[in-house]
């Protein structure tokens, strides 16, 4: 029987969806609101909205405390409410234009401590496969309820955030039992997670950027990236920025509680959807500029003061206007202020001046984290105006030049070597594979490796 041809998006496609078939693309926009769970909603996983700008805010200096221009990309608008989904899906269509899975007979299975399960039980859904679910069991109930809604099944592995080995045992023991039948979509391993950002989202930081520039923000560069590694797909967009402008920072950020690139540190957190306790495979250590640590406490509070009463009232005193106080209430999570706070250290640390751009993303935002500031609620009591009057000050304008390791050659080789211990010790890498992460003509390969899936996305589509 032929195969009956799926709507799906190209690379090209995400990145500036004006390529889109006009009447797909209407059909998208209309279902995003009246219908989320419609296959047509694939195409719009983009940083674009509706009127073809990237999704944006230029943090108000009121917050920030820094004369640098600190402007955050969000995920809110994206089918999940976060940019994981982008990454499970380009993990995903790789493998199924490929042939590698096929919807009916496999199971894909996705590892995650959060919005890349969710996005993978989404997308799965969404292109007919059956999807698992493996994440730690202390991430919020929030994350739970949603992948549970997109038809998921769910396996909890004991432990947090940075309890990614027990995922990983919980993944092999399910591929061992059915090894015909399941495949794992690992985010921390697959290119295609790093392929999604740094051919979508760091392109589009880069188009985003110049646009600014015309308009009086910054000159039309970035001169950093920020992000936290999770699975460290994000940070790859800074991979295509440093191509554009040679002197960029890229800046990767890892809790304090769990400094692994930082200090070969261990424990555990709660900055959900970061810092997993290892070096991921589709890190490009190499090219990293800066390691920073983020306290997980203050990216809570700093959560609870952007997103309640008292936080709002605290930032219109400070001179935010409402309008702006209410958006950045909508698309920050605890994630999004760590990146927040790590910009805002990034800003201080190189000295950047009002002509800089310092870019840093919101993955998610506080829909996934109401049961985590209930919790935070009921251990440090109600936070009224004077206490957010304090946090303002403390943790956001009181942001420090601490924590902070410069990536020379010998800190990166460090970082990579850190890759052993998972990589060819635990999942069977080879170490000549592991040396050639080194080289970033390897890197560059994987981006090329786009144009192929395009064209293989687009023979698809007519079946």
């Amino acid at each position: 029987m032929p195969r009956t041809p799926i709507a799906v998006p190209t690379f090209a496609e995400m990145l500036d969806p004006s390529r889109i078939d006009p009447e797909i693309r209407r059909k998208a926009l209309a279902a995003k609101s009246a219908d989320p769970l419609d296959p047509i909603n694939l195409f719009n996983i983009t940083w674009r909205d509706s009127d073809g700008q990237v999704t944006h805010m230029v943090l108000p200096k009121e917050l920030t405390g820094v004369d640098a221009e600190i402007v955050v990309i969000y995920g809110k608008e994206f089918p999940t409410g976060s940019h994981k989904v982008g990454a499970t899906y380009s993990v995903l269509i790789e493998q199924l234009v490929r042939g590698q899975v096929e919807a009916g007979k496999h199971t894909v299975v996705w590892p995650s401590t959060g919005n890349y399960g969710i996005g993978g039980a989404w997308v799965g859904g969404r292109m007919g496969f059956d999807s698992v679910v493996v994440l730690p069991e202390e991430m919020s109930a929030e994350r739970f309820e949603m992948i549970k809604s997109f038809g998921s099944s769910i396996i909890a592995t004991p432990g947090c955030e940075s309890n990614v080995k027990e995922i990983y045992d919980k993944c092999h023991e399910l591929s061992g039992a059915g090894p015909e039948t399941v495949r794992i979509m690992n985010q921390f391993e697959r290119f295609g997670n790093y392929r999604f950002h740094s051919t979508v989202t760091g392109p589009s930081v880069a188009a985003l950027v110049k646009e600014l520039g015309e308009k009086g923000v910054g000159k039309g560069k970035a001169s950093a990236f920020v992000s936290a590694m999770g699975s460290s797909g994000t940070i790859g967009a800074g991979d295509a920025l440093k191509l554009l402008w040679p002197d960029h920072k890229i800046v990767g950020l890892e809790p304090i509680q769990c400094p692994t690139l930082y200090m070969n540190g261990y424990g555990g957190h709660d900055i959900q959807g970061i810092g997993d306790k290892h070096v991921t495979w589709i890190h490009n250590v190499m090219n990293m500029d800066a390691m920073m640590c983020i306290d997980d406490m203050e990216s809570k509070l700093g959560l609870q003061m952007l997103v309640e009463a008292p936080g709002h009232e605290a930032l219109m005193a400070a001179g935010v206007s409402a309008d702006t106080v209410q958006k950045l209430a909508s698309i920050v999570g605890i994630s999004g202020v760590c990146n927040i706070l790590g910009a805002i250290k990034t800003a201080r640390h190189y000295g950047f001046g009002k002509d800089d751009v310092v870019v840093t993303v919101c993955t998610d935002n506080i829909a996934r984290y109401h049961s985590v500031m209930k919790n935070l609620t009921e251990s440090h009591g109600v936070m009224d105006r004077s206490v957010a009057d304090h946090r303002l000050e403390g943790i956001f304008h009181g942001q420090k030049t601490d924590w902070i390791q410069e990536g020379t050659q010998e800190v990166r080789r460090r970082w990579h070597n850190l890759k052993y211990f998972t990589w060819v010790e635990q999942q069977g890498k080879s170490v000549a594979e592991l040396d050639a992460l080194k080289s970033q003509e390897l890197w560059a390969r994987e981006r090329e490796y786009v144009r192929e899936t395009d064209r293989l996305i687009e023979e698809y589509r007519k079946g």
